[in-house]
């Protein structure tokens, strides 16, 4: 970072380099940064306050690193549990999108963009990208105006209200118009009706899949109200492209100049002319324990109980053999999910953190015994099974699914552990509710875990009661795929849990 902003120094005009990146739950491309739950788990906590402060945990762990700008909060309103983004949502309804977006914006930015703790928010995908038809990534969402207004633009109002300075536009189409070419939306509606003050960034190559050649692409977009563009491979091409469209009256100097104000604007605000340079005071914080606890407080609160039949949880600590299995029983990488280290996540041990298992192990005393099978085989004898299944890390694109139902391979494993005769407590890892009719009978206790992140002792402190469950769902759960989509509020509502559906151990079944 400090060698890309020192050349900036060095041009005539000395303007320093704004850096953004997807720190979406957490620092998440940095190794043995915190990882937070995925905003999905972080809706179903309902708690603005403890989202407030995992994003400024977030903001001191970005800021160790020099860069100064995180393309997040994703305030999506996920109306199709098939897209694979589903879990970068809050939650499928304006609500819970309006609690939120406020929240983690004030938690990055604070209430001055110059204090040195603080990173630039910026609210995404402006605007529908969680309603496209058939949860289809980078999709067309079919409705009219009204509909978008009610469900899709309330959590931007609320972002911009906490002063949100930057707002990324989706790459998805609005009644098949490409939301970058919309300057109705983008001028009219956001900049103007709004008051939204600060810049509008473009998705990661999204002027490509607009109409005409290149220097129509960046007409159109600029045009449009985009203030800021990614062009990851050709940004020569870009600048010789736009001077040509100024050059020509393609694109006017008053626009130039309005894009370039609000970003300098920005620039201005966070004090990158008096401070371009990482603070390396904050680099050590990266990491650390106290902001561990507060991910650990975040996994906690996240948690759903969906079963507990005969009051099978929570357990108790001083069981004689704990029987564990499962393939996320003990899979670093499968509980942090996509945007992990790498763009899709990838399983394994791929950071610093805490596996479930590991987590098992530190909570149970000492005279306890834990034995692990990954596919379920040799539970006899056992006090109670812990089964931990569910999806393996994606992101966007490859994480869209026409089919949602538990994998054959955990099927299976619930099913060698049912054959042990042992009482099963079932921890589903997913970004997303998965179709889990076929695993209710083989469950005396199922909890929604989410993407927990690198502290997996949150699970187990619920788990054997040191915290009560609190987490209440925000996305329907379907009874199968044939109710999909299905969202509060729909005609004939029935789903298999209701939304802010959640058991607490106060329950008596």
């Amino acid at each position: 970072y400090d060698s890309y902003q020192n050349y900036a120094l060095q041009t005539r005009l000395k303007i320093p380099l704004i850096y953004g990146i997807d720190a979406v739950h957490g620092n998440n491309n940095v190794k043995g940064a915190v990882i937070f739950p995925q905003n999905i788990g972080m809706g179903c906590t309902w708690d603005p306050a403890l989202v407030q402060k995992a994003a400024e945990v977030t903001a001191e762990e970005v800021v160790g690193t020099g860069i100064n700008w995180t393309f997040s909060p994703c305030i999506a309103v996920a109306r199709d549990i098939r897209w694979g983004r589903t879990y970068e949502s809050f939650g499928e309804t304006p609500e819970i999108q309006q609690i939120m977006s406020q929240a983690e914006v004030l938690g990055y930015q604070g209430t001055d963009l110059s204090n040195p703790t603080s990173i630039l928010a910026c609210a995404k995908h402006y605007v529908g990208d969680g309603g496209t038809t058939g949860g289809i990534d980078q999709g067309n969402t079919q409705c009219d105006e009204a509909t978008l207004r009610a469900i899709h633009l309330p959590g931007y109002n609320s972002a911009i209200k906490a002063d949100v300075g930057s707002i990324m536009v989706s790459y998805s189409s609005w009644n098949g118009e490409k939301i970058s070419a919309n300057k109705y939306l983008l001028t009219d509606v956001l900049k103007g009706e709004l008051g939204f003050k600060g810049f509008l960034v473009s998705d990661w190559g999204a002027l490509y899949q607009l109409k005409g050649d290149f220097k129509m692409q960046i007409a159109t977009a600029i045009n449009a109200g985009i203030d800021m563009v990614m062009v990851p491979t050709d940004y020569k091409g870009f600048i010789s492209s736009l001077i040509s469209d100024v050059n020509d009256s393609s694109v006017s100097i008053n626009r130039i100049n309005d894009a370039v104000k609000r970003i300098l604007t920005i620039k201005l605000e966070k004090g990158l002319f008096d401070h371009p340079l990482t603070n390396r005071a904050y680099t050590a914080q990266i990491g650390s324990a106290a902001h561990r606890e507060v991910a650990r407080d975040c996994v906690r609160k996240s948690l759903v109980l969906l079963k507990n039949a005969n009051n099978i949880l929570p357990l108790k600590k001083n069981l004689s053999k704990i029987f564990v299995a499962g393939n996320n029983a003990n899979d670093l990488g499968n509980q942090c999910g996509g945007w992990t280290i790498s763009w899709q996540g990838s399983s394994g041990n791929i950071t610093t953190g805490t596996t479930i298992l590991q987590a098992i192990n530190s909570a149970v005393s000492s005279s306890t015994q834990v034995i692990f099978s990954q596919n379920g085989t040799g539970g006899e004898g056992a006090d109670v099974a812990i089964v931990v299944i569910g999806e393996t890390p994606y992101a966007e694109g490859t994480g869209d699914r026409t089919d949602l139902s538990i994998s054959n391979v955990d099927y299976q494993t619930l099913v060698n552990v049912k054959n042990s005769n042992v009482p099963t407590v079932v921890i589903l890892i997913s970004g997303r509710p998965m179709i889990i009719n076929n695993i209710l009978s083989l469950s005396n206790a199922i909890v929604a875990a989410w993407l927990p992140g690198t502290e997996g002792e949150g699970v187990t402190d619920v788990i054997w009661g040191d915290y009560n469950p609190v987490g209440k769902l925000t996305q329907s759960w379907p009874k199968s795929m044939n109710q999909i989509p299905i969202n509060y509020g729909d005609q004939n509502y029935d789903p298999l849990f209701t939304y802010k559906y959640g058991l607490t151990y106060e329950h008596r079944l």
